[in-house]
Formats: C-alpha cells, structure tokens, sequence
C-alpha cells in the first residue's frame, strides 16, 4: 500500500514552505543555498611541454571553494585518455598518486612520453568528495590538458630557444 503524501495545492501552510524553501534555494544535502556561482570546488591544470621520446608531466590540482574542502579519506581518481602520439604510464591514477595531499588542495602529477610532435590532448576525468561541516558532496569533471610536443633537438615550446641557458640573443650592433 503506498503511502499518500500532502498535495500543496490543498495544504496552504505546505505550499508556502515548499515556495520560502526554493526561494532560499535549500539542498536535499541542507548544505545551505545553492547557485551556479557557488561551486564547491576549483580545478587547476598545468600546460604541459614536451620532448620527442622524453619523460614529460602535467599536472592537475583540486582546490576547495566557498567552505568546501577536499576529503582527505574519501576515494579520489583521475582516469586518463591521451591522443594519438601520447602514452601514459598509467590510465588511471588514486589517491596513492597523490604529490600533495591536504584538506584544502590535492595534486596529481601525470607522467607521460611522446613520440610524435605537434599539439596533443590528454583528457582527465577527475571523482573526488568535497566536504564542509554539515554535509558532503561527490563530484566529477573531465579536463582536457594540452600538450605541446617538440621533436627532438627542438625547443618544446615557441620561444624556448631564445631562453634557454646559453642561447640568448645577440643583441644587434649599433650603426654609426
């Protein structure tokens, strides 16, 4: 037998709730108001340059926002996808992969090699928990990373041969 619940249309007490309710914007979570601007966390990503047939890496960091934190106990993954010419070590990282760790940011560093050049993706799917004091809330994101890729003996990036050590710029004479 199932259970009826109250109809608002015939409880004006209920309706008035329901409406003061959404109006705050009240979760199921009671996490407080909700907005499209109040995310829970940030996700910052590195631009990663690379060698042909050199060991490179990118980077990916979780940050909390408006009082939101990292859970440091729940399970956290970053599952991985790499254009052609790009290969990963691994395709899928944990919280043991973690380089830094803490309540407020994590940090996964994402070894990879190339061996072709030019301008490549890898895709990041990022499942972590966020937390705050009175509630939790799992989360998921895919990230795309690029990657630029040298051949080999070239700079990685536009602009590196000009800064790396012992290649700078002669400057030009001036003329009488």
């Amino acid at each position: 037998m199932k259970t009826a619940l109250p109809c608002p249309a015939r409880h004006p007490r209920l309706r008035l709730r329901l409406l003061l309710a959404s109006a705050l914007g009240v979760t199921a979570l009671g996490a407080g108001p909700a907005s499209a601007g109040d995310k829970t966390y940030e996700i910052q990503k590195s631009a990663a340059t690379a060698t042909v047939g050199a060991p490179a890496k990118a980077s990916l960091t979780l940050h909390g926002r408006n009082g939101w934190h990292v859970n440091e106990e729940a399970p956290i993954t970053v599952t991985l996808k790499a254009d052609e010419g790009i290969t990963l070590p691994k395709a899928k990282l944990v919280r043991a992969d973690l380089v830094q760790s803490t309540k407020d940011a994590a940090t996964f560093d994402i070894p990879f090699s190339a061996s072709a050049s030019g301008k490549k993706t890898i895709t990041a799917e990022a499942r972590f928990v966020m937390c705050q004091e009175q509630a939790c809330k799992p989360e998921r994101e895919t990230v795309s990373l690029d990657v630029q890729v040298a051949a080999a003996g070239e700079p990685a990036s536009p602009g590196a041969k000009d800064k790396a050590p012992g290649k700078a710029k002669k400057p030009k004479s001036a003329t009488r």
